[in-house]
């Protein structure tokens, strides 16, 4: 009997029935259109291929240099987030002091 209870999910055989039934549709359905799917994936692979990469296509360039175009776009992208976090930090700073000046008025 412990065996089987090696089986069992969250500690009831209802939520492990529904569980496994779950898995055997997903199953089934993965099985009856295997060939849609690898001809998806196929095709996901070739667009993949065609599609302009952040980095250096040479071989003959190693290390950070390879990824330069990609660091160099990180880099924006970090600076862009902290400038706009700044500039919310500051008007939700300003907010609060204006709404916090107008509660106090009638005190």
């Amino acid at each position: 009997m412990q065996f089987l209870e090696f089986f069992q999910i969250g500690g009831s055989w209802i939520m492990s029935g529904i569980t496994y039934a779950l898995l055997a549709v997903l199953g089934m359905l993965v099985i009856r259109n295997y060939s849609r799917i690898a001809g998806f994936t196929g095709e996901v692979k070739g667009e993949l291929r065609k599609a302009s990469w952040p980095w250096e296509s040479d071989p003959k360039i190693k290390g950070f240099r390879k990824y330069k175009e990609l660091t160099d776009s990180t880099m924006v992208v970090l600076i862009a987030v902290i400038l706009l976090a700044g500039f919310v930090q500051f008007w939700d700073f300003f907010h609060v002091l204006i709404v916090s000046f107008l509660t106090n008025l009638g005190r």
